[in-house]
């Protein structure tokens, strides 16, 4: 089976990564396009509750915990030796057969076909959100760039950009 490309959504902290992603999915999935989504968080974060048997049971020293419902599963890894968080390994974990294209918030550094937003209101350098890996720019403002560029506040745009890019991979 094909495994679905990877697109980043990269941007400085504060730029609105995660209140695009929320309006991008939607109107994605509207024009038939399956969305699997890959975040990174700098925070020590558990998607568990204390007290529930499936978090005692982790705590307890279970590498793998895999807790499931008739309406969703989840599988919590361990990774005790604080390695780098490796983007590809993290995309093999995802059914290819349920999605079209895995989005991905964070891993700016990451070699893959990202859309950079930029607002200058953040207060940081445009350079910093650029790199060759950049297929299109979102910005409130036109950037002196080559690349292509949509407005951050166009949703229906940047959908339509993907969509169109996604047809061409």
């Amino acid at each position: 089976m094909k495994k679905p490309p990877l697109l980043g959504i990269a941007a400085y902290s504060g730029t609105g990564k995660t209140t695009l992603l929320k309006r991008l999915i939607p109107l994605l999935n509207a024009m038939g396009v399956r969305i699997a989504l890959i975040k990174h968080t700098h925070h020590d974060m558990d998607v568990d509750t204390p007290g529930k048997d499936s978090y005692e049971l982790r705590k307890a020293g279970a590498e793998q915990t895999l807790v499931a419902s008739d309406k969703r599963w989840a599988l919590m890894t361990e990774t005790p030796e604080q390695e780098p968080l490796d983007l590809q390994f993290l995309a093999s974990r995802i059914d290819p057969a349920r999605c079209d294209l895995i989005l991905v918030e964070g891993f700016k550094h990451d070699a893959i076909p990202k859309i950079a937003l930029y607002r200058q209101s953040v207060g940081k350098p445009f350079a910093g959100v650029i790199d060759e890996n950049v297929i299109a720019l979102a910005s409130e403002t036109k950037q002196e760039s080559n690349i292509p560029q949509l407005d951050i506040n166009q949703p229906e745009t940047i959908a339509a950009f993907i969509h169109q890019w996604l047809k061409t991979r």
